[in-house]
């Protein structure tokens, strides 16, 4: 079994989908609890550290520059985290969850989608990028993914967001992808719209 340390806040309301909270770099397992009760109060809450360390700082994968990533490493890790999720929801006894990740967090997020597309019911990537150069196209068969984007993301070209938005599109995921007046940094707006979406998901699952 793969593990990863992590925390784990049972469901408080049994209507509302389990969140997998993946953090940014220099993140913990702490850092998106409150966004994610935020975002779907009542949810059960899974949230792992990432096991790569970069100058001390927890991540999901290695990077070799900003914005140029191991992606062998990427490969790895993102099936290593699905393992640690599919383990986790025999554990704690939860349907397949939500990922909403931040950053690095979201663009392992992306990467489970095109590598292990069955880990997760859908996704709130805020700040993401393509994690791949050569991606593999699964079959997302309809997965609702939010993909929340900063105009001025110093760190994130929109020319790459909207790729992964195409890309998931092109592989069947229902996908929303808004450009927000914001940097890399989380706004307000990247919580109320959140908020809304798994409303209206949750509506649409049950």
């Amino acid at each position: 079994m793969t593990e990863f340390i992590h925390r784990f806040e049972p469901a408080t309301n049994a209507g509302s989908p389990p969140m997998l909270l993946l953090h940014g770099t220099g993140g913990d397992e702490n850092d998106l609890l409150g966004l994610g009760k935020m975002i779907s109060p009542g949810s059960a809450l899974l949230s792992p550290r990432g096991r790569v360390l970069e100058h001390g700082m927890p991540r999901f994968f290695r990077r070799l520059a900003e914005g140029v990533f191991d992606e062998a490493d990427v490969r790895r890790r993102a099936l290593e985290l699905g393992e640690f999720v599919a383990d986790a929801r025999q554990r704690y006894g939860i349907a397949a969850p939500v990922a909403v990740g931040f950053s690095n967090g979201a663009n392992i997020a992306a990467a489970l989608l095109l590598l292990k597309p069955d880990v997760m019911a859908g996704a709130i990537l805020l700040r993401a990028m393509l994690p791949l150069s050569d991606p593999p196209k699964p079959e997302l068969g309809g997965k609702p993914i939010l993909l929340l984007s900063g105009q001025t993301d110093p760190i994130v070209p929109a020319t790459n967001s909207a790729k992964l938005a195409a890309l998931l599109s092109e592989s069947g995921a229902s996908v929303e992808h808004k450009v927000l007046s914001a940097g890399h940094q989380l706004s307000q707006a990247d919580v109320t719209l959140a908020r809304n979406w798994i409303g209206t998901v949750a509506t649409e699952a049950a």
